[in-house]
């Protein structure tokens, strides 16, 4: 049996989290098409174990996050499952030229660790990550994965900052996920 295609909510009441939901068709039965697309959305939104020199979000947790089959995962021929992402959730744009990493610098690292299992695995030829800053809050990452010289997969991986207002941090969210034509 493929994989359930999986979709991101983005509508309300999920405008600030990340939510993944099966795709249902009209028959009520589930969508299994776009399986490099559900694996995509599954590798950018979960999140990944943090290394032991990783800087976590909150100074007070000792969570590693990342999840619990992937202690096994050599053993099954598998790999480590999400992104690094959810570090950057509390931080702040850095710039280059600093001590630290430049923001966007991590970020399209995050998106290559994540999605180099795609390309180890042969289930896609190659990847185009873009990372781009939208505004000050903002930082978009643009991903296409190929099959051959075909585009299968087109997506634009939002990553927000919002350090002013009193509802917390944004979360990332994938939206545009399109097929290929």
């Amino acid at each position: 049996m493929p994989d359930i295609r999986l979709v991101q909510r983005t509508d309300f009441p999920y405008v600030t989290e990340v939510s993944s939901d099966w795709l249902l068709l009209a028959d009520g039965s589930l969508d299994s098409t776009q399986a490099l697309a559900s694996a995509v959305i599954v590798a950018l939104g979960t999140d990944r174990l943090a290394g032991p020199s990783d800087l976590l979000p909150d100074p007070d947790s000792t969570d590693r996050r990342g999840w619990w089959g992937d202690l096994d995962a050599d053993i099954w021929g598998s790999w480590p499952i999400g992104s690094r992402l959810w570090l950057l959730r509390r931080s702040k744009i850095v710039p280059p030229g600093t001590f630290q990493p430049p923001t966007m610098v991590l970020i399209e690292q995050y998106v290559a660790e994540a999605l180099q299992p795609i390309l180890d695995l042969r289930i896609a030829s190659r990847l185009e990550i873009e990372v781009v800053r939208m505004n000050k809050q903002r930082i978009d990452v643009l991903i296409e994965v190929y099959r051959g010289p075909e585009l299968a997969v087109d997506l634009r991986y939002q990553v927000l900052w919002d350090d002013i207002t009193p509802q917390g941090p944004s979360y990332p969210f994938v939206s545009g996920l399109l097929p290929a034509p």
